[in-house]
């Protein structure tokens, strides 16, 4: 898990070399030019999303995001939005970015697929509609701990207050940077948010093989800590372990909007996770409005795949794989309503998680983190000409690596839940659609669409 200052600086980095002509970091192989953004989404047919479209698509629910900004005018995105607040004192409004994090999670969330003639990228609860909170991630300069973290918790009450039932978070803070005192108001902030009835959703971290640092608010009590898997319900090697690791979804290869010059990008980690628990929960709040956020986890967990090796639940994959398909044809009973299914206890800024099982040893290797995005595959990409005033590229390389020495004294562990982003394909020959208010039926894959095949041990195919 990558740390957010330390990522931002990199993607300057990044950035400056690619405009003098040097490409840096990994380049993922371009994918075929006419898969479709829909095609690539595997994690909805895994997740069998057309199935659950005939009985939710998230309609009534608020989920609010919590991030760094969000392009409002994405074409899968228009109409999804509610008026947002920003919390992060850097100037633009909620309708301004750094990177295209909180446009992702949206994506992931409710997107309609409007984009790309109708085969853009779909959200798994495409009627749930997004309340956009913004904070200083690290994208517009390193906040302090206490700033992050006020700035979460201003965002959680302001949710809270505008009636927002699912509240997402893929962001977070490593513990060991933290003060106690900002944690415990933090905690108290999301305790009174789930006495008030909101369920609050947040992902775990990206850097099991970096230490397993705990982090905020990903490891506190009063959240749903949220891990990633990959294509065959395995827990993703840099998916952190712990026992605040409550379920786990799919975050490995995932194709989602964002502010790209194709518009959609690959990305993989447990921030991605979290916005498909986040987008579960609206799904079965739909259906189920007069449940509470207590009844609503309670399902998720009790209809979630469990381990295979009968345990009731892992360090590393938590309860299990969410499944609101079953949640949403069998959820069994609910339970009560003010009582939470998972244990609460006062929250440890200084201690790491302490694994009561080894994270599984099939997980895939994760892919070298680089937020360097590659050429888009469906078309020739569009390289701004920098030959009018560039002159030599190196005295450009040199000040940007002057630069980044300087700046890497002053790195602040701020902890992104986002790994490797690709641009992915936008048929150039295929403008965007007008747009209109409400969720489109997304398709189902076209016949030509081959998903790999799932192990037999797969989550989703139970």
């Amino acid at each position: 898990m990558g740390r957010t200052n330390t990522r931002v600086r990199w993607r300057v980095f990044a950035a400056a070399l690619l405009a003098a002509g040097v490409v840096v970091g990994p380049v993922t192989t371009p994918a075929v030019a006419d898969d479709t953004v829909r095609e690539r989404q595997w994690h909805l047919d895994a997740m069998h999303a057309p199935e659950m479209w005939q009985v939710s698509k998230g309609q009534g629910i608020t989920v609010a995001v919590i991030d760094g900004g969000f392009r409002l005018d994405h074409p899968d995105l228009v109409g999804q939005f509610l008026p947002g607040k920003d919390f992060s004192g850097s100037p633009g409004g909620v309708g301004s970015f750094n990177d295209g994090h909180g446009t992702e999670m949206s994506s992931l969330i409710a997107g309609t697929g409007r984009g790309v003639g109708g085969t853009g990228a779909y959200g798994l609860a495409p009627a749930a509609k997004i309340l956009p909170l913004k904070i200083n991630n690290g994208a517009a300069g390193a906040p302090t701990s206490a700033e992050f973290l006020d700035q979460i918790g201003q965002a959680v009450n302001y949710a809270v207050d505008q009636g927002a039932k699912v509240i997402n978070i893929s962001q977070g803070m490593a513990a060991a940077r933290t003060s106690p005192g900002d944690v415990a108001k933090l905690d108290r902030i999301l305790a009174t948010a789930r006495a008030k009835g909101s369920l609050v959703v947040a992902s775990v971290g990206n850097e099991a093989q970096s230490g397993n640092p705990l982090s905020y608010p990903g490891g506190l009590p009063n959240v749903v800590g949220v891990g990633a898997s990959d294509r065959n319900g395995t827990v993703t090697a840099e998916s952190e372990y712990g026992p605040h690791v409550v379920l786990v979804a799919p975050g490995m290869d995932m194709f989602a909007a964002c502010t790209s010059s194709t518009e959609y990008c690959k990305s993989h980690g447990t921030s991605d996770a979290a916005a498909l628990v986040s987008a579960s929960a609206a799904l079965v709040w739909s259906v189920h409005p007069n449940w509470t956020a207590n009844q609503i986890l309670r399902v998720l967990i009790n209809t979630a795949s469990k381990a295979t090796n009968g345990a009731t639940r892992t360090d590393d994959g938590g309860y299990g794989a969410v499944r609101p398909r079953i949640a949403l044809t069998d959820p069994g009973d609910p339970g009560p309503a003010d009582v939470s299914p998972i244990p609460v206890a006062t929250p440890s800024p200084s201690a790491p998680a302490s694994p009561s099982s080894t994270p599984s040893a099939t997980a895939s290797a994760a892919p070298s983190s680089s937020d360097a995005p590659v050429a888009a595959p469906s078309a020739e990409p569009k390289v701004a000409d920098k030959t009018s005033d560039s002159g030599s590229s190196l005295p450009i390389v040199a000040a940007v690596v002057a630069g980044l020495v300087l700046v890497a004294g002053a790195v602040f562990v701020l902890v992104r839940r986002r790994k490797t982003v690709e641009q992915a394909p936008q048929a150039a020959h295929v403008p965007p659609v007008p747009q209109q208010a409400g969720a489109a039926t997304p398709p189902p894959p076209p016949p030509s669409y081959e998903p790999p095949a799932p192990s037999g041990d797969n989550p989703y195919t139970r």
